[in-house]
């Protein structure tokens, strides 16, 4: 069956949002007309037994007790029970039972320090909680998408459309994998697209200013897109260039994968609030604690919201018979918290400012690797040092445009503060003032009316970014020597992918002759970067420091024995092909005979259909 219809989803760390539009008729195809991309209304739980539609579904899962279980008042919006709450009712929960509250799953998906497929939130719940894993989460709230758009849209099943979904421009190659997993579990057809979510934020902005982008954009501008959402902040760096005469979009650049973001700014408030519990001689337990920050997520919106209120009441429910009335309460105003999280995360800095590394404590709780340092400016002037050079110098150029994205930036504070710090750099270098892009209103959804428009982009062959891979990678070798005991063998990176190598293509790796293992388990360690962006194929490091080199998670792997073969290393050389699906396939070919062995794994920044 045609697909119907063009599907955005922003699978977001706090919010998930569905947008759609028409597949056009042929006779419209090329055509520059605004496209009416509209948003899905999501019914969900607001309260158990009520259900109601919104426009964005919170992205929280609550695990239900067993008196919930038996009450059946969390029934699906489609009238099918289950053990579990997605969406409004979930997260407002998470004030009330954090213990039994899934958030964050998104950057969960991207921690390397768990397994991502056991069932292992809510992170550090009772053992009485039945827990799920980062990836069953994210399958969950897609499944409750899916199940939405069939109950308005009976004769579209989903599998059938044009769908593309989001991910943070930073989600290495394993993250990008587990949410296609999840994806595909939750019902979604195989051949969906992935999208980086800073650039469907641009195709946010092309939809909403149409072909006068020709006119706002020059050839050589470079625009820096800025995306601070619930749970991570990604920067992307998007260049004008010129192709027969017309303008077409590169991206350049993008950032690490920045676990700061608004949940941080919860977590600050709940620390100041906690301080004023303190104050009326009532101590929160850790309970109280988790709950406290729930609620803050809850004022913080409240109060920095373009027309928020002035003064916000921020209650606990208490615990023990010495509770007055059960909640204690105390009041926050809107000055004050507007105050205390724009300096704390969009410090005042110079653009050699570097992000503040703590010295690591001997011990370490597991959990989500949150920056150490939250100033979000620094991370930003770091990005800029490393990637915003002039074309004939070393001498950093700063960016002429700055798109922002990301609830965060809702609040005038935010965006105000932003703007005064990069033009203060601006200054510094003598170049003219960094201008924010105007035409984008309705950050919530932007991100997910982004990816319906370049899914439309696609079908009618109008403007899309390019940029091919957002970085290198390399293949970890061990190297031969003596062995010394209770010390490993240490590694050299041979680089196989260089930078913005583009889908479709294929190239020889310069070495010398490198000793596969067959026959026998073998890991097989990979790496990549996103700052070495001059490495070619071929070339060797003999060194590197955690800033240039990110290690990925390692593939554990017997390969097959060629007929008739008994040994166990075979001198191979590799051949690397990015195929028109972004995975990259790593070819082992053996130097003497016919042998060749395939090594794997999904590169794309936005697999294509």
């Amino acid at each position: 069956m045609t697909a119907k219809y063009i599907i955005g989803i922003d699978l977001g760390t706090t919010n998930s949002v569905l947008a759609y539009t028409p597949v056009q008729a042929e006779s419209n195809a090329g055509s520059s007309e605004a496209a009416e991309i509209q948003l899905l209304p999501i019914p969900q739980l607001v309260a158990a037994g009520t259900v109601e539609e919104r426009d964005s579904l919170p992205s929280f899962v609550y695990l239900a007790n067993a008196a919930e279980r038996t009450a059946g008042g969390l029934d699906a919006p489609w009238g099918k029970d289950q053990s579990y709450a997605v969406g409004q009712f979930a997260r407002d929960r998470g004030g009330e039972a954090p213990d039994r509250t899934v958030g964050a799953a998104k950057s969960w998906l991207c921690h390397t320090g768990v397994d991502r497929r056991q069932p292992i939130l809510p992170w550090q719940a009772p053992n009485d909680v039945e827990k799920i894993s980062p990836v069953t989460a994210s399958q969950r709230y897609l499944q409750h998408l899916v199940q939405a758009w069939q109950q308005r849209f009976p004769d579209a099943p989903i599998e059938q459309q044009q769908v593309v979904l989001t991910v943070p421009a930073s989600f290495d190659p394993v993250a990008r994998e587990l949410t296609r997993e999840a994806a595909i579990a939750a019902g979604l057809p195989a051949n969906f697209v992935l999208l980086e979510e800073p650039q469907a934020a641009f195709y946010a902005w092309l939809s909403a200013v149409g072909d006068q982008w020709r006119k706002m954009l020059s050839v050589g501008q470079r625009v820096l897109v800025c995306d601070v959402g619930g749970g991570t902040t990604d920067l992307t760096l998007i260049t004008v260039d010129e192709d027969g005469g017309d303008l077409t979009l590169r991206r350049e650049a993008v950032g690490d994968h920045l676990l700061v973001g608004g949940d941080n700014m919860d977590l600050t408030m709940a620390h100041v609030v906690a301080g004023e519990f303190a104050k009326k001689k009532t101590k929160l337990n850790p309970w109280q604690s988790v709950s406290l920050w729930h609620s803050c997520r809850a004022a913080k919106e409240s109060l920095l919201a373009p027309e928020g209120s002035e003064k916000q009441t921020i209650s606990v429910l208490g615990r023990g018979s010495k509770l007055i009335g059960g909640t204690v309460s105390v009041e926050v105003d809107r000055e004050s918290i507007s105050q205390l999280l724009v300096d704390g995360f969009l410090p005042k800095c110079g653009l050699d400012a570097v992000p503040q590394r703590q010295a690591a404590s001997g011990f370490q709780e597991i959990g989500l690797p949150f920056e150490s340092d939250p100033g979000i400016t620094r991370h930003l002037a770091s990005f800029v040092s490393n990637h915003c050079t002039a074309s004939e110098s070393d001498s950093v150029s700063l960016p002429d445009f700055v798109l922002f994205n990301g609830g965060v930036f809702k609040a005038d504070g935010f965006r105000n503060r932003m703007l005064e710090i990069v033009n203060s750099w601006s200054a510094d270098a003598g170049d003219s003032k960094v201008q924010p892009l105007q035409g984008v209103h309705d950050l919530d959804h932007a991100v997910a009316r982004g990816a319906c428009y370049y899914g439309l982009n696609k079908q009618r062959g109008g403007l899309r970014i390019r940029g091919g891979t957002a970085r290198s990678y390399y293949v970890g070798i061990e190297t031969a020597g003596l062995a010394i005991p209770g010390a490993p063998r240490p590694l050299k990176a041979l680089c196989v992918v260089p930078f913005g190598m583009e889908e479709g293509t294929e190239t020889d790796v310069p070495s010398g002759e490198i000793g596969l293992v067959v026959g026998k388990p073998a890991r097989f360690r990979f790496f990549s970067s996103n700052v070495r962006t001059d490495d070619k194929p071929g070339e060797q490091l003999d060194w590197w420091d955690d800033t240039e080199l990110t290690e990925t998670d390692p593939m554990e792997a017997t390969l097959t024995l060629a007929d008739g073969a008994t040994e166990s290393h075979v001198p191979v050389k590799f051949h690397a092909n990015i195929t028109e699906l972004g995975v990259l396939e790593l070819w082992c070919v053996a130097v003497h005979g016919d042998g060749r062995w395939k090594l794997e794994f999904n590169v794309r920044d936005e697999p294509q259909e």
